[in-house]
């Protein structure tokens, strides 16, 4: 049964075109082609960049965090409540006044204090200032390696200036070394980051990190199964071109450096908007689409690497929605937003602080429909620590 689902699989009018054969696409006479069995290094690349992630983090993100001045914000600890701790596991982890205000009685607790227990376990679930430094850091790294790399090997082909050579004598188009092992560290980073996924911080486009991460995971080692990497290529490259901004604008962010990030982000906003919105439609979609099956019948593969490629640009679209309004936002405020993908922690104002700047709250906690319950939602609510 494997051996028939291994030809099903590795049939030639998916994969090549009409006149092509896998015969074709031999070592022969010192000349090597891409193969997917070469992938299988990817692997063992996966785990030395995990490893090496989990050392640089430690032993150079964490340092250089805090020579930097990057100080974890303090959090008091909560108190053990079963009531309240399996409603915040069970029903909401930011329940309303009118549910605070029942368990306020329910546990023999003060609305403020019942308010306080909340916010401070919701902070015990916000991942720390370092922590998102170090992975910021470590992007940054890779992803700065990653372009510098790939503009070194591209730089010089000719294909890399006019994307329509991409499809010159295709497919029987040597393989680069270089380009090989750019590739297969470029895969190997994809793998490592959808490993560790779950345990990163968590942000709100999670679902959309995941599907980008699969896709590129799926194009990556489509297009090497194809030889299709003079296209590959120049969609990596084009990707790193904003990433390693934006993880530099996050650096700065948590080290409160505003103006640097406010510069560095815009830059990011610049660069990722023109080479997702306009150089990738009109340069890669457009060779992908047309040039690639000039007085040629496509294979089936042509229809489904160009899905993939729209899903992307779809994925493209959507993040430039949410770089725009922070950028709309900061045209008119004058201010960065924060990060909009990730919940922030709330601030831990004490009773002391409250009565000091409202003196109508040291008569106690009001009922819930109150004004000065609504005050002290404000209070409790309305002060978030800057991400």
């Amino acid at each position: 049964m494997l051996s028939s689902l291994n030809e099903w699989l590795w049939q030639e009018k998916f994969w090549l075109l009409s006149n092509y054969t896998w015969a074709d696409l031999e070592d022969r006479d010192g000349v090597v082609y891409a193969h997917p069995r070469d992938l299988l290094a990817v692997l063992p690349v996966a785990l030395v960049l995990l490893a090496m992630r989990m050392s640089y983090e430690r032993f150079v993100a964490l340092p250089l965090s805090r020579w930097l001045g990057l100080q974890d914000r303090i959090r008091k600890p909560v108190t053990p409540n079963p009531t309240l701790e399996k409603y915040f596991l069970t029903q909401s982890r930011r329940p309303k006044e009118p549910q605070l205000a029942l368990l306020a009685t329910q546990c023999g607790l003060t609305l403020r204090q019942t308010q306080r227990w909340f916010r401070r376990r919701w902070n015990q679930e916000q991942p720390q200032l370092s922590k998102k430094f170090c992975e910021a850091s470590w992007r940054f790294l890779f992803y700065l390696c990653a372009f510098v790399g790939g503009l070194s090997v591209l730089y010089h082909e000719p294909w890399f200036w006019t994307p329509s050579l991409c499809w010159d004598n295709y497919p029987k188009q040597p393989l680069q070394p270089l380009l090989y092992w750019w590739y297969l560290l470029e895969l190997g980073f994809f793998i490592s980051l959808l490993m560790t996924l779950p345990f990163d911080v968590k942000r709100k486009d999670f679902k959309e990190q995941v599907v980008h991460h699969v896709l590129a995971i799926f194009l990556v080692t489509f297009s090497y199964s194809c030889n299709l990497l003079r296209i590959g290529s120049l969609v990596l490259l084009l990707h790193e071109t904003s990433d390693y901004l934006l993880e530099a604008a996050k650096m700065l962010n948590y080290l409160s450096w505003s103006r640097s990030c406010h510069v560095v982000f815009l830059t990011f906003s610049v660069v990722f908007i023109y080479t997702r919105l306009v150089l990738f439609p009109t340069k890669i979609l457009y060779t992908t689409y047309y040039e690639s099956i000039m007085n040629q019948v496509p294979p089936n593969s042509y229809y489904f690497f160009n899905g993939l490629l729209i899903l992307l640009q779809l994925l493209h679209v959507f993040w430039s929605v949410l770089i725009l309004r922070v950028v709309f936002k900061f045209v008119k405020k004058g201010q960065m937003e924060k990060d909009i993908r990730s919940d922030v922690e709330q601030s831990d104002l004490s009773e002391e602080e409250a009565t000091q700047k409202h003196p109508q709250l040291r008569n106690g906690s009001a009922s819930t429909d109150s004004p000065r319950s609504r005050v002290t939602g404000r209070l409790t609510n309305g002060h978030t620590a800057p991400m």
